[in-house]
């Protein structure tokens, strides 16, 4: 009896074994809010009087946050080597009288081609291109974010990127360009692969660059050289580290000049081979740095495969009437759909799993995502402005004289530009700002962005205007066999648009590349980035829709509609998002509320599975000491029934 009551205990006792994996997660949690607590001591937040008075600077990112940039600079570099020559490639024929590997002969105005599909099919196939580049950044970063981590993702882009290149090479050699349209579908599986590679490291990069630094707010810190204190905004330091990514693109994006001299003096497969040499520093420089990089777990479930549920969930029949009713994300969360129909929580799929795996947490988290990606939908008007009408300004440059000077050349002033403006606003005029205490939020960054965009294609409509009224062909410039076949105006009056557009991407886009990091949940920063990026690929299937008018004589017309709908979406945005930086900080001060109440409720939970443990305890004690009495007296019955 006494050993079956000691079993039972026993038993009751082995369930304490579970305090054992709960406690150890309670001590992870346990240790980040001690961390937490550490850092706020020695990193205290600036308070509204120290906002005020004290100096704002950046802050630093450890050095192979750097090297980083150097992998962005060769996968840039052979992104826009290759997509720098792909309209001349398609558009354009054979040269007559060219060495058959599409350069034209010396001293023409001719300009290199292969393909001859005219301007039509090579703008679908530019933006075929972009379409493929920014749609599979939701595939890298669904990757990221469930399975391999970002830093195995860039490892796999590259090598399907690498593969790309040796097929975009084969299709460029001379035997081949020769028999015709043979070269075609090679081209378009090269473009479709290297989409894929770009979109495995698009994505997860400039995010792993965000991860190195060690600062989640503005902290206030002692300057070792005066003494005095200062602010360290996270902002500024996010800012400039998105600066320096994006100058290291653009640097990248300036390799194209060598690509557009190389199909133009030699021929395509130079154009091609080089980018693919260059592709492969990727390789040394991410073995050299990945071991010292500070690195988030992928979070080894589907973040967006769980957004798409409770997508699916949210949008169930009355949805608009919740939505009015601010009740929209709510009706997804478990606590919800327990209380008002619990025979969802049983549902499964084909596979035998439910179909509501996600927390009331999961749920908050996807509408703090959504929410931060709304305003990545006003960057589908902006892309347009921003090079987004795929090859038309390629081919307006070859409506007008260039004087040997290739007609893919010009598209080149984008980058340059950026190298130049980038290290001014980084050294210049936002330190100027910082010291007088201007303020210059992302919100205005956008807005400035999108108006510089705008402006960039009214130049283009006056440009195209005036190319018309000077081509030998009059309002049919495109393909004009009159004469020299070209406008007067020099292609170098195209450096106007291209300096603009430039300018705006150092606002709009470096602004955008940090507000998609922000304020993104930690485990969803892949998806939230792929979101971003992914409106490049809305853009291009925009584009896709306007090629039938991207001819003669309508382009005009086609550049004024664009810029007129890219200023009245600046201006919409920042009327929405005029207090975007308040939302902000309510949403960092909710995260670390969080933290501290999850941290409380895991404590009283294991102080109550410790008062259980203590009472099993206590009852196995006494049990064993039962047994123990008990076994004494079975020994003196024993002992006197021998003695009988």
């Amino acid at each position: 009896m006494v050993l079956g009551k000691l079993k039972s205990v026993v038993s009751n006792a082995v369930k304490t074994v579970d305090i054992e994996s709960k406690s150890s997660s309670n001590e992870e949690l346990g240790r980040k809010v001690a961390e937490l607590e550490e850092y706020n001591q020695q990193y205290p937040e600036p308070t509204e009087e120290e906002y005020a008075t004290l100096p704002r600077v950046a802050g630093y990112a450890p050095y192979q946050a750097y090297l980083i940039c150097l992998v962005e600079f060769a996968e840039r570099a052979s992104y826009y080597g290759v997509q720098g020559c792909l309209a001349n490639f398609v558009q354009l024929p054979l040269p007559e009288g060219g060495n058959g590997a599409g350069a034209p002969a010396r001293g023409t105005q001719k300009n290199a081609g292969a393909l001859g599909l005219g301007l039509q099919v090579s703008t679908a196939i530019s933006l075929l291109l972009t379409f493929m580049v920014y749609l599979t950044p939701l595939v890298g970063g669904y990757l990221a974010d469930k399975r391999w981590g970002r830093v195995r993702t860039i490892w796999w882009g590259i090598w399907i990127g690498g593969f790309s290149h040796i097929i975009m090479i084969i299709a460029a050699i001379p035997t081949v360009l020769k028999h015709g349209h043979s070269a075609l579908a090679p081209t378009i599986i090269s473009i479709i692969t290297l989409a894929f590679g770009s979109g495995f490291i698009k994505p997860n990069l400039l995010p792993l660059l965000y991860d190195q630094y060690q600062h989640k707010r503005d902290v206030v810190i002692t300057d070792e050289k005066t003494g005095k204190k200062v602010i360290v905004s996270r902002d500024s330091t996010l800012q400039k580290m998105t600066l320096f990514f994006y100058w290291a693109v653009n640097v990248g994006g300036f390799f194209a000049v060598a690509t557009s001299y190389s199909a133009k003096r030699v021929g395509f497969w130079l154009a091609f081979l080089l980018p693919g040499i260059v592709y492969f520093v990727t390789v040394p420089v991410l073995m050299m740095v990945s071991p010292s990089l500070s690195k988030e777990a992928p979070s080894g479930y589907s973040v967006l495969g769980e957004a798409l549920g409770v997508l699916g969930a949210a949008f169930k029949p009355g949805f608009i009437g919740r939505m009015r009713r601010g009740e929209f994300w709510e009706y997804a969360m478990p606590s919800v759909i327990a209380e008002k129909r619990p025979q969802d929580l049983e549902k499964v799929n084909k596979r035998g799993e439910k179909k509501i795996s996600w927390t009331d947490q999961f749920v908050k988290d996807v509408r703090v995502t959504f929410a931060s990606s709304y305003l990545f939908l006003y960057y589908v008007i902006y892309n347009i402005n921003d090079s987004g009408l795929g090859s038309v300004t390629t081919s307006q440059a070859n409506g007008m004289t260039t004087n040997g000077v290739p007609n893919d050349l010009i598209n080149n002033i984008n980058p340059l530009v950026i190298i130049v403006f980038i290290p001014i606003l980084d050294y210049v005029i936002y330190p100027i700002m910082n010291r007088y205490g201007i303020n210059f939020r992302p919100v205005y960054k956008v807005f400035t962005g999108f108006m510089l965009a705008s402006l960039a294609s009214v130049s283009g409509a006056i440009i195209q205007h005036y190319i018309y009224k000077t081509s030998p062909c009059g309002n049919y410039a495109s393909n004009c066999d009159i004469g020299t076949g070209v406008s007067p105006i020099s292609v170098w009056v195209e450096c106007v648009l291209y300096a603009l557009q430039a300018m705006s991407e150092c606002f709009a886009m470096t602004a955008g590349y940090e507000l998609a990091y922000t304020r993104a949940p930690v485990h969803m920063r892949g998806l939230v980035m792929a979101l971003f990026l992914f409106t490049t690929s809305l853009s291009a299937a925009l584009s896709e829709a306007l090629t039938g008018a991207l001819v003669d004589p309508h382009i005009t017309w086609v550049f004024a509609g664009t810029a007129i709908a890219g200023a009245v979406f600046a201006f919409a945005f920042l009327f929405v998002y005029r207090n975007l930086h308040i939302e902000m900080d309510k949403e960092r001060h909710e995260q670390e509320e969080k933290l501290r109440l999850e941290f409380i409720s895991k404590m009283e939970e294991l102080e109550k599975d410790k008062v259980q443990e203590d009472v099993i305890s206590a009852q196995v004690s006494r049990a064993l000491d039962t047994f123990e009495e008990d076994k004494e007296l079975q020994a003196i019955a024993s002992a006197s029934m021998t003695k009988k």
